[in-house]
């Protein structure tokens, strides 16, 4: 299979998982990741944008290395996917609330210093740009239509709000970064599966 086919196999993947529909709000921020609104009034991302801006991520992260890495979401949609992503690639994961001085306070038993920081949503992780930011650690976000970008070193532009979609999001990251790595053939399927990264429902939250 060519890598032309492979591409568009993993587009056609992806378009059901709404990664992305984004929300009825758009951003300047976002303006330029943005190709039209749906009927229902929802801005859609353009996903050739999101792949590629996935491939810079990619290079980005293995170029400092994952295990320099620190994954942060205070999102609970995002805590499947992430666990994953951390599990493949052996980066650090902070999930839930992100403790204060966490990267700018040395004294602190929890204190790191990572080389890199991802975060699922620049909204809900705000604590964690702040610090990195003033640390001087980039950051890498994945962005919303209606969120504000302008601390982010780089964008991913996709939908940060769905389990399907953060899942995707991740999957294609990680296949990405394998990719790069020379570790999976472009043309190869990763022995993981977007379910794998989902955040399941339990029958609670349903009802």
């Amino acid at each position: 299979m060519s890598q032309q086919t492979e591409a568009s196999d993993i587009k056609k993947k992806i378009l059901s998982t709404g990664i992305r529909v984004g929300t009825q709000v758009k951003t300047k921020f976002m303006k330029p990741f943005i190709t039209k609104a749906s009927p229902e009034g929802l801005y859609m991302l353009d996903l050739d944008i999101t792949l590629e801006k996935i491939q810079t991520a990619a290079k980005f992260i293995n170029r400092l290395g994952t295990d320099k890495l620190i994954v942060c979401s205070a999102r609970q949609y995002a805590n499947t996917p992430i666990e994953k992503f951390c599990e493949i690639l052996g980066s650090k994961k902070l999930l839930g609330r992100f403790m204060p001085g966490t990267l700018t306070n040395p004294s602190l038993p929890y204190y790191i210093e990572p080389k890199l920081v991802l975060i699922s949503d620049p909204q809900v992780d705000e604590q964690a740009i702040t610090e990195a930011t003033n640390a001087g650690i980039p950051v890498i976000g994945i962005a919303n239509t209606d969120n504000i970008t302008s601390k982010l070193d780089l964008i991913i532009p996709a939908n940060n709000r769905g389990r399907k979609a953060l899942a995707t999001v991740y999957w294609l990251l990680v296949r990405q970064i394998l990719i790069e790595r020379g570790e999976l053939k472009e043309d190869e399927p990763m022995k993981y599966e977007i379910d794998d990264f989902e955040t399941k429902i339990t029958e609670e939250e349903i009802e």
